[in-house]
């Protein structure tokens, strides 16, 4: 071997790898100044044309409320707009869901969540574009959600040569009841994903703020119905009948033990009873009653033994009382935890759009969320973005009649959708860059 050529032998042994590392690292340098394309995205979502439109398409889904599964003409919104911006979708999907398709079609995949579904209460807030369904309404911002995602579609189209993957968009049905999130994940329709985001507007955040935490942020959270049955007869003479109003009365009060002497004070529980029906003449006893309601709990023991010893008490005190019962447990979400790596990246493209002074750290709430069957199979982040004004007046929070939207929020939920996605897919295209290069310099020594 010539010494020229045992220089250059021992050149790319030990000096090759590095130009590997360097080359890689620019990349990532060059991928950091990306980055500021969230301020674009922003710019984007503000402008006139786009901010009109996202918020001409929430007043059309508000003023046409749908439940769970009947989501048939909000579905039908989603497509015509997709089919204007010459996106790409399946449907049906979980019966009326939408899967959007942004980019090159090929891995990495990663998904944005928007849940489209109202809830069956009627609106008490008079304005221009008031639900026309007596007895439906959009009071938790869901109508916000599928107009803020179809914002950051209409956003990553317009910069589509930037995304190195595939943006899937899932406008998914009844969150609220129904488990619309498992019927999308039994579907198959996210086998290739990634990861997903998701968001909710809060109105206890001020407008371009937002807030989550790693880890745990919804509790588990399960539905349950109870009939009780006793002996109808004239309520003036009861003894001649087996009264379940009675029985049911006992039970209600029997459950609210289950939290403050059964469970551990340091493990958060919640049994609410919300709905007691029975008779309809004030001098009949009523054959059976018919009692309904939520529990909630932090750890999948609490909630397990709540579930379990609901039925117990339930049951036990018909009993006690002469009746029989028999309960059904429904609508059961897991917990809703927060991958710790896709927190540490919302944080990074939060602080880049918004600044780091609007970045909260959210409590764990009570409250549940069927994104939480999407973190079950993959990883996922949940997070809230506020929308209260302080200037304006004080905005209900959701499942009121009286829940409004402030709308100057919207640009907000687009731009931030669309920079979590471009952003991480483009981190998966450095890491992998990353492993190659440093798999090709182990194969070359």
């Amino acid at each position: 071997m010539s010494p020229s050529f045992k220089c250059f032998h021992l050149f790319i042994i030990f000096y090759f790898p590095i130009i590997i590392i360097i080359s890689a690292a620019t990349t990532i340098v060059s991928s950091t100044e990306f980055s500021s394309l969230s301020t674009n995205f922003l710019d984007s979502a503000n402008t006139p044309e786009v901010f009109d439109w996202i918020v001409n398409i929430r007043r059309k889904i508000h003023q046409n409320p749908e439940l769970g599964y009947q989501e048939f003409h909000t579905s039908e919104l989603i497509r015509a707009e997709l089919d204007k911006l010459g996106i790409s979708y399946k449907h049906p999907a979980a019966e009326t869901g939408v899967i959007g398709y942004i980019g090159t079609g090929n891995a990495p995949f990663v998904a944005l969540r928007a849940d489209m579904d109202a809830l069956a209460l009627q609106e008490m807030v008079e304005w221009e574009h008031k639900s026309k369904v007596p007895g439906k309404m959009h009071a938790c911002g869901h109508d916000a959600h599928v107009a803020m995602l179809l914002g950051a579609a209409k956003i990553l189209k317009q910069n589509e040569n930037l995304i190195q993957g595939t943006i899937v968009l899932v406008f998914q049905p009844a969150e609220e009841e129904g488990g619309g999130a498992k019927k999308i994940v039994e579907s198959g329709a996210l086998e290739n994903v990634t990861a997903i985001f998701g968001l909710h507007v809060a109105s206890e955040f001020p407008i371009g703020e937002v807030a989550s935490r790693k880890d745990l942020v919804y509790a588990s959270s399960g539905f349950f119905e109870a009939t009780i049955s006793g002996k109808g007869g004239h309520a003036a003479i009861p003894q001649h009948s087996i009264d379940p109003i009675l029985a049911a009365s006992k039970v209600i009060i029997s459950l609210q033990h289950l939290v403050s002497r059964e469970a551990d004070p340091l493990d958060s529980q919640v049994v609410t009873v919300a709905r007691l029906q029975g008779g309809n003449a004030f001098n009949v006893i009523p054959d059976t009653v018919t009692i309904g309601g939520t529990f909630r709990a932090f750890s999948k023991h609490g909630y397990m033994q709540l579930r379990q010893r609901i039925e117990q008490v339930i049951v036990g005190q018909a009993n006690v009382h002469r009746c029989n019962a028999t309960v059904d447990f429904f609508d059961e979400d897991p917990a809703t935890i927060n991958n710790g790596e896709l927190h540490k990246h919302f944080l990074d493209v939060a602080a880049n759009l918004l600044g780091p002074e609007k970045l909260r750290e959210m409590p764990p709430s009570m409250g549940a969320e069927d994104f939480a069957y999407y973190q079950e199979v993959m990883p996922g982040y949940f997070f809230v973005l506020g929308m209260q004004n302080a200037s304006h007046e004080r905005l209900e929070t959701e499942h009121s009649p009286y829940y409004k939207v402030n709308e100057d929020a919207l640009p907000y939920g687009a731009a931030l959708h669309a920079s979590l996605a471009v952003t991480y897919i483009q981190k998966l295209q450095q890491d992998k860059q990353v492993v190659e290069a440093n798999y090709d310099d182990n194969d070359e020594l």
